[in-house]
């Protein structure tokens, strides 16, 4: 058997299309249900049913075997994994916004950030030598400079519609290129490679 942590959301619904693609039974991902830990009819592939920051957690662990996250989340996280697959979806950048009219706070001596990427900020900021505040966020990031409780945000973009909604703009692109991956178990990906390895290689097929 294979476990996938797979992360709920709208992720999940596409990671279970690409695993269906590869004649993975993913058919229990689609009932209603409550229930966290879901186990394929055939008895293969057992999944579980996580919040996406935590996918890394159960992954380097080896309760999962696998797991899908977003690229921001593995940078965030810091996990040792093996990452094994671009999965080439929900494409978005890791981006520094705040107001137009307002660049110039980024060479401020004090800048005040809000971010729910407080990890990934500090490495950025402190590779640059400068010294940020950090104020940790979990929703509506984009709240922080229109309230003035921040002078920027540190997010990820895909749209852009909601900063515009809120009179903001990308003031800097900080990591570009992020999307959704296929992550591994160091340990389990050698002790279940029969099993693994064709999985991966009926994704690469499905991806191109």
């Amino acid at each position: 058997m294979i476990t996938f942590a797979l992360p709920k959301g709208r992720l999940a619904e596409k990671s279970a299309e690409m695993l269906s693609a590869c004649g993975v039974d993913t058919a229990v991902l689609r009932e209603d249900t409550r229930r966290l830990v879901l186990t394929s009819a055939d008895g293969n592939y057992r999944f579980f049913l996580v919040k996406p920051a935590d996918v890394p957690v159960y992954v380097e662990s080896g309760v999962a075997d696998l797991g899908i996250a977003g690229k921001d989340t593995l940078i965030e996280e810091g996990r040792d994994l093996y990452e094994i697959l671009d999965l080439k979806t929900g494409a978005c950048s890791l981006c520094i916004a705040g107001y137009p009219e307002r660049r110039d706070v980024l060479t401020n001596a004090h800048l005040r950030i809000a971010t729910k990427y407080v990890n990934t900020a500090k490495k950025v900021f402190a590779a640059r030598g400068e010294e940020i505040e950090i104020i940790p966020l979990h929703g509506s990031i984009e709240l922080a400079p229109v309230t003035g409780l921040a002078d920027v945000i540190f997010d990820v973009v895909q749209t852009g519609s909601t900063l515009k909604a809120n009179g903001l703009v990308v003031l800097e692109e900080v990591f570009s290129g992020i999307t959704a991956r296929l992550v591994a178990n160091k340990i389990c990906f050698k002790t279940k490679a029969a099993e693994i390895l064709p999985l991966v290689s009926k994704l690469k097929e499905v991806l191109a």
